[in-house]
Formats: C-alpha cells, sequence, structure tokens
C-alpha cells in the first residue's frame, strides 16, 4: 500500500486538509515581512555632508550655504559624499562655474544631514552607513541570508530526523526571539548578530511549511497546496508595504513585523505532525491517531488501522543525511540541477525585490504592485504546472525572467512607464519561478529525503540570495553590471532546468530506491492511471 492510497481511504482533500493549509498558510505571511524588509530597514534617503559653523551664514538661505559647501554632480544635484574643505562664495555670483581644482573637495568631515520627509529613522541615518560605509548597509541583507542559509541546512535535517511540526514550531519562538533583539539593537554589530539569527530561524518557517502541507494532501491536489501556500507569499509582501508606510521608524518596523510570529506560535499548535513522515520512520501508532483525526474530519468514520500500514515501514529504518541526496546517479542529477535551479530563482528575486526605486513609482507603492502581479502569475502557474509541466514551467518562467531585467538596460531611463510594465513583468515572472521550484523540487525527492533535499536546495537558494544585495555595489564599476549580472545568471539557471525529470501526475517518492524514480532515465513520467488508484 502506498501513501497516497490511504489518503484516499481518509479523504484525500476534505475539511481536514484544507483547514492544516488555511493554518500554514497564515503562517507564510511572516516570511516576506522579514525576507524583504531590507529595502525600507536599510532605506538610504536623500543625504549630504554636515556643515559646520552654518551660524557664519547667518545672511544666506539653506540653499545658499549648500552652493558654497557642498560640490555638484553634471545633473545639478549636491553630491552625497564630498564637500568643499573652505567657502566657494564666489559660486554665489555665477552658480554654474565649479572649481577645477580638485584638491579643495573632500569627503565628508562631520558627518551627514539626511532627508526625513520620508523615513524617521533607518539603519543607514541611524550609523551613518553612507558612503564609504555603503557597503555595510547592504551587508545587513547579506548577513540575514547567511543566517538563512545556515538554517536552511540545520532544519532542513533536523525535520527529516526529529518532525516537521517540532522544528517548526521551534523555528518560530526563536524567530519571535531574535526579531525583538533585532529591534532593540543599540550598535550595528548587535544587529548584523541578531538578524542573521532571525535568518537562521525564519528559515524553519521557510522550509517545513510546503512540505508539511503538501504530505497532507493527495496527487490530485499537489499542485493547487503549492500555489495557494505561496499566495500568501504574496499577500505578507502586499502587508510588508503597508507596514512599512505606516511605520517609519526602523525599531518599531521590527517590532512590527515579528508579532505576527507570536501569533503564528498560538494557531500552528492544532496542526499535527506529519503522517507521511510518521510512518516513513516507524511511528505508525502516532500516525494513525492523526489519520483516525483526519478521517473523522473528512466524514470517513469507519477508517481503520489496516495490517499493510505496518508493511510501509519496512524500507524507512535506514538513518538517511544530506549525503544521501548524491548517493545515487539519478538523486546527484537531481541535486546538482535543482541547487543551479534554486540559485538562479533567489538570486534574481531578491535582486529585483530589494531594487523599488528607478521604475517611476515610488517605493512602497512598487513593493505593494510587486506584491499584487505575484498573485495572478501564481494563478498562471497553477494552469502551466499542469498543463505543460514542473520542468517547462520552471526553466521558461526563469529565463523570462533574466530577459525582462536584461530588456530594462537597454530601455532609456525617461520611458518610465515601460521601465514600469517589464519591472512588473519581470517580478511576476520571478515569482512565477519562485512558486514552481518549491513544488517541484519537494516532488523531485523521496519522503525520507524531502526536507534534507528542502534544505539542500534551500541553502544553495540563500547564498544566491545572500549575494544578491551585494551585487548592487558593481554599479561603481559599471552603471548596468548589476542588471547585466542578475540576467545572466537567472537565462543560464533557467537553462538548467530542462535536465531535471518531470513530476506532473507522479506520486511522490517514498524512497531512495522507489521504482517511481527508475524512469527517470528516459524522463518519461509514469501517469496516475498506470499506479492504481490515485
Amino acid at each position: 500500500m502506498k501513501f497516497e492510497d490511504l489518503l484516499l481511504e481518509i479523504g484525500g482533500f476534505g475539511r481536514f486538509q484544507i483547514l492544516i493549509l488555511f493554518v500554514l498558510c497564515l503562517a507564510r505571511i511572516n516570511l516576506p515581512m522579514h525576507f524583504l524588509l531590507h529595502s525600507f530597514l536599510a532605506a538610504t534617503p536623500s543625504h549630504h555632508c554636515a556643515i559646520p559653523h552654518q551660524e557664519a551664514f547667518v545672511n544666506l538661505t539653506m540653499e545658499e550655504i549648500l552652493l558654497i559647501s557642498i560640490p555638484r554632480e553634471p545633473d545639478g544635484t549636491f553630491r552625497s559624499c564630498e564637500m568643499f574643505s573652505q567657502p566657494q562664495f564666489h559660486l554665489l555670483l555665477n552658480s554654474s562655474l565649479q572649481p577645477e581644482n580638485d584638491s579643495i573637495i573632500q569627503n565628508c568631515q562631520h558627518g551627514w544631514v539626511y532627508d526625513h520627509s520620508q523615513f524617521t529613522s533607518t539603519i543607514s541615518t541611524q550609523w551613518d552607513l553612507v558612503c564609504e560605509q555603503r557597503g555595510l548597509n547592504q551587508a545587513t541583507a547579506t548577513f540575514f541570508f547567511i543566517g538563512v542559509t545556515i538554517g536552511a541546512v540545520v532544519f532542513g535535517y533536523l525535520s527529516d530526523r526529529f518532525g516537521r511540526k517540532s522544528m517548526l514550531m521551534l523555528s518560530l519562538v526563536f524567530s519571535v526571539i531574535f526579531g525583538m533583539l533585532s529591534a532593540a539593537s543599540v550598535s550595528y554589530s548587535m544587529l548584523a548578530i541578531t538578524r542573521t539569527l532571525t535568518g537562521m530561524a525564519l528559515s524553519g518557517l521557510s522550509l517545513i511549511v510546503l512540505p508539511l502541507g503538501m504530505e497532507w494532501v493527495d496527487i490530485e491536489h499537489r499542485t493547487f497546496s503549492g500555489v495557494l501556500t505561496s499566495i500568501f507569499w504574496s499577500i505578507g509582501n502586499m502587508l510588508l508595504a503597508l507596514t512599512a508606510y505606516l511605520v517609519r521608524e526602523w525599531h518599531w518596523l521590527l517590532v512590527a513585523v515579528t508579532g505576527p510570529c507570536l501569533l503564528s506560535i498560538i494557531y500552528l499548535w492544532w496542526v499535527p505532525e506529519s503522517a507521511r513522515w510518521l510512518i516513513a520512520n516507524g511511528k505508525v501508532k502516532q500516525a494513525h491517531k492523526h489519520l483516525l483525526r483526519c478521517a473523522r474530519m473528512n466524514g470517513m468514520k469507519d477508517f481503520a488501522l489496516s495490517p499493510e500500514l505496518w508493511l510501509m515501514t519496512v524500507f524507512q529504518r535506514e538513518s538517511y543525511s544530506y549525503i544521501s541526496l548524491f548517493r545515487t546517479p539519478v538523486l546527484r542529477k537531481i541535486s546538482l540541477c535543482s541547487g543551479a535551479v534554486w540559485f538562479g530563482v533567489a538570486f534574481s528575486y531578491y535582486g529585483m525585490s530589494m531594487k523599488l526605486t528607478g521604475f517611476g513609482l515610488n517605493m512602497y507603492l512598487s513593493q505593494f504592485v510587486f506584491g499584487i502581479i505575484e498573485i495572478p502569475a501564481k494563478v498562471i502557474v497553477y494552469v502551466l504546472v499542469n498543463r505543460i509541466g514542473r520542468r517547462q514551467s520552471q526553466a521558461w518562467s526563469l529565463i523570462l525572467t533574466g530577459l525582462c531585467i536584461g530588456a530594462n538596460i537597454i530601455i532609456p531611463e525617461p520611458f518610465t512607464s515601460l521601465r514600469s510594465v517589464v519591472a512588473i513583468t519581470g517580478k511576476g515572472l520571478s515569482e512565477a519561478a519562485f512558486t514552481t521550484v518549491f513544488l517541484y523540487t519537494s516532488e523531485l525527492y523521496p519522503t525520507v529525503l524531502r526536507q534534507n533535499g528542502m534544505g539542500y536546495t534551500s541553502f544553495v537558494a540563500r547564498l544566491g540570495g545572500a549575494l544578491a544585495p551585494l551585487v548592487f555595489l558593481l554599479d561603481e564599476v559599471w552603471r548596468s553590471l548589476p542588471e547585466v549580472t542578475y540576467c545572466g545568471v537567472a537565462v543560464c539557471c533557467g537553462s538548467v532546468a530542462f535536465l531535471l525529470p518531470e513530476t506532473l501526475n507522479v506520486r511522490l517518492p517514498e524512497g531512495i530506491e522507489d521504482p517511481g524514480r527508475e524512469e527517470e532515465e528516459e524522463e518519461v513520467a509514469v501517469p496516475v492511471a498506470e499506479q492504481g488508484p490515485a
């Protein structure tokens, strides 16, 4: 007996599964609130060097003080990181004249003055993470994703070893603790450490929610559950825009986005452990208790423990680790190709998500529109992955994301409307790629290795997420180099997806030697009808 057959006996997609998915989806709203927070937490408002002894210029307006104290760019704007060593009073007579002697220009000596019209405070204004310290500002996101990277390995292993639910609850508890400590940071070092630890904690929530939900539903509704879970990410995306718009002080913004994790701990207590995982680890009695609960809620009250259920645990006694992901040729190919795809998906997605300006919209509206466009993208994914398959959907969504990024390199900046349309389209495609990769990967790996597989691929993805914000610093080499990098990586990694096996209408594999994977060499998907009852 296969677990899919067992699910049909208790109602493959009834009230029990719907309630589980809804509760898990609510928890997933927490993720984008933190994963995409950097754009607002570390936003750098307009700034210029602080001008000493301004009281000596009592007869001058602020504009005139800036004119004699701060050099200007060719477009007429004042420079952010430089000032004159001495006031240039002659510029009051002819402001079009600019000093030809660069020796009178120096870096800011007395700090900076920031425009607080949009933000009350950010970490940039708190610790002057601008100009020479600009790299530290971008590194804040990198530290967070380094934490997520480490957490992916840790929680991927622990959730396969000790269970999905217990690690999910542990993840949320530590997310609350470290999130609140981040809000209370009194130094940049403290913030960097606590944000890293927050990323580690949230990685468990990111990894476990989708597989836990999918392990309770039948084959027919697997795609629906994956897409539904992903839609709540987009809802969190939009809520982040609203929260950041209402809370302009970075300490309280961190409190606002961490609070929902505390609520998640309360309502996730009801969610049962994965019966599929319990059976895979020989805990049949516990699995039976949850299966009975499911059957009763779904109206299948005649369900009873079958002797065949014990037979499902025969192959499950071996202990598995990340090394097992490369044990067989099939798993080796899946792991290497999936890792490349995940890197490209995360690298391009976070590269686009963290650049909220330059498209003709303010950053709050950009964030909100980016969230809205993800929802129809996911609806399209739901149709495509069931029509053309997971592999084609994954490959083309990522390739087209890269092409949209590349298109905005050549579209002139005055064409703001066109740039906005292309950017929003690219963002929708990048989210389609992310939605597909979660669903696809969870179907590629067998039950005994599913969380290890998700942990490994998430680890590679978070490397992409950690590098994405640092790529913005390449604009000092060439202004378009960051976009060229995002474009090239997305197209190359999307092409790798063509090497993966198709999983459409294929039952979830249970063990490493599962015969359902033997036909991968021929890249032929086994129709559900050939596997017996679905």
